[in-house]
């Protein structure tokens, strides 16, 4: 499965590569990682319907997540990537316009990655 990471905070990726350390090295998964909403279309550009699952940050610089949600679901459908939010902030106002907008799922910060693989399985 190849994952999209999105998120301001580049140590993100290093917790991502050590947390699922066991799957990229079995092959299970692949991880991309963009630092901006505008970094992740792209990477979403140049690599269509290569990414099944995003996982994207609400709060960032320039496009935030909600955004970069929005502009995911129109532009690219065929087949629509799952896209799951992640937020420092689980305020329901946030909740409420990511699933409108089409999320998939949303998990809060700090992401619990028990949690994360078992909903990754799932898809």
């Amino acid at each position: 499965m190849k994952v999209l990471v999105v998120d301001d905070e580049r140590d993100v990726q290093i917790l991502f590569e050590q947390r699922f350390r066991k799957e990229i090295k079995n092959n299970d998964m692949q991880f991309a990682f963009a630092f901006s909403g505008e970094e992740a279309l792209d990477y979403l550009n140049i690599h269509q319907h290569e990414a099944v699952l995003i996982l994207s940050d609400i709060n960032m610089p320039g496009m935030s997540g909600l955004e970069l949600l929005d502009r995911i679901k129109n532009k690219f459908k065929t087949p629509p990537p799952k896209v799951m939010m992640i937020t420092a902030y689980g305020d329901k106002e946030n909740f409420e316009t990511a699933m409108r907008l089409g999320a998939d799922d949303f998990l809060t910060k700090p992401v619990e990655f028990t949690v994360l693989k078992e909903k990754l399985k799932a898809i």
